[in-house]
């Protein structure tokens, strides 16, 4: 809707719109500014985000409708206790505390390994060698592969009928005859399948807080008479922490949810990490139970980017850095 004014001779003129609301912003502060600029990221995190939590938990606050499509009657948080104290079934006939064991032990082991190679390939790409471009590229190639062929590989590699991989490591002790189907064996490979996907991703995510580093801090190291490996302490290692701190967190929130990986390889019956405890029992028309895992899960896990953030903030300010 326009609006008439009159200008400073007396004749009429019409404000467009979008220039009276032009003309509005620029008599805001600069700080509520900002939050207008935010409005409509906050509309948008509330319907894709907020607005499915809001609704996975009002579900768990009713009773499976066991036979049937849709959610019984309303109970409160008795589906919480009832899972939280094992007295749930959740369709995988394991606890739900076991699924959180199993999550939770996935995701700091691989993280762990991906970190320390990570690391180690970003240091050894930031050195000035012939072939590091190739080198970069060739790394990116199982990051690139989907979790589904990433899974079919490892599944002929260690299925027992066709995979040359099984009688060796059986022979040696390290793995039964079936380790596919073997909780403990389907779990080493689930690691190793993760480690070898992710850490080309943690390796470039360091690489690049590696290059941020100032080459001149090196030099006055080396004029100090400072060796390698206090070089890296005290240079290179707490400078490059806040990216460390970043690409682990990016991979502890994915390894958190695998599911992909579990079903192509060993199935969630072997590996039930809470994913599969959430999406089996959604299959099994078992909504209630479904939600009050997912909403589990999603607490779990703002924990651990709760801890994960005050870190980031420590680490910061340990270094002089901005917060």
């Amino acid at each position: 809707m326009a609006t008439d004014n009159r200008s400073a001779s007396g004749a009429s003129t019409v404000t467009r719109p979008h220039v009276a609301v032009a003309n509005k912003l620029e008599t805001v502060s600069e700080d509520a500014f900002a939050y207008v600029l935010l409005v409509p990221t906050f509309l948008l995190i509330t319907v894709v985000a907020i607005y499915p939590l809001l609704e996975t938990f009002r579900l768990s606050l009713y009773t499976d409708q066991l036979g049937s499509v849709g959610v019984g009657d309303f109970v409160g948080h008795a589906n919480y206790v009832d899972v939280l104290a094992g007295a749930r079934d959740v369709v995988l006939l394991s606890g739900f505390w076991y699924g959180v064991a199993i999550t939770l032990g996935f995701a700091l082991v691989s993280v762990f390994f991906e970190t320390l190679l990570g690391l180690g390939m970003a240091l050894v790409l930031d050195k000035e060698f012939r072939g590091r471009a190739f080198v970069r590229m060739a790394i990116l190639i199982p990051w690139a592969v989907p979790v589904v062929i990433q899974g079919m590989i490892f599944y002929l590699l260690f299925e027992p009928s066709i995979g040359f991989a099984v009688r060796p490591l059986q022979e040696l002790g390290v793995m039964s005859s079936t380790p596919l189907t073997t909780t403990r064996d389907a779990f080493v490979l689930l690691i190793t399948a993760d480690v070898w996907k992710t850490t080309a991703f943690m390796a470039l995510i360091i690489l690049a807080g590696l290059q941020s580093i100032d080459r001149s801090l090196y030099e006055v190291g080396r004029v100090a008479g400072a060796t390698r490996w206090q070089r890296f302490v005290m240079i290179t290692f707490p400078l490059v922490l806040p990216a460390v701190l970043v690409a682990m967190l990016f991979r502890t929130l994915q390894a958190m949810q695998v599911y992909g990986i579990v079903v192509t390889m060993s199935g969630c019956s072997t590996v039930p990490s809470l994913t599969c405890m959430v999406v089996e029992s959604f299959r099994a028309n078992r909504f209630a139970t479904s939600a009050t895992i997912a909403f589990l899960t999603a607490g779990i896990i703002s924990i651990i980017i709760g801890v994960y953030l005050v870190k980031f903030v420590d680490s910061l300010r340990e270094i002089g850095g901005d917060v």
